[in-house]
């Protein structure tokens, strides 16, 4: 029997790069460059965003 897997989608705003390491132009003292490293606020840093669910449509019902 086949199975079917759901994949995740990709962000649409960070294009599967979820996070990114910025140089902040600085230097530690030991001569490494600072950097920071930022998450996208869409995804959080998980690079996939969650589908949303599927809700059935209001009927009018009696009331």
């Amino acid at each position: 029997m086949s199975q079917t897997i759901l994949a995740a989608r990709v962000c649409r705003d960070c294009d599967g790069f979820a996070t990114v390491t910025i140089t902040t132009g600085l230097r530690t003292n030991d001569g490494v460059r600072g950097t920071i490293r930022v998450h996208c606020p869409t995804c959080r840093g998980l690079g996939h965003t969650v589908p949303a669910l599927r809700t059935a449509p209001l009927t009018g019902g009696a009331a």
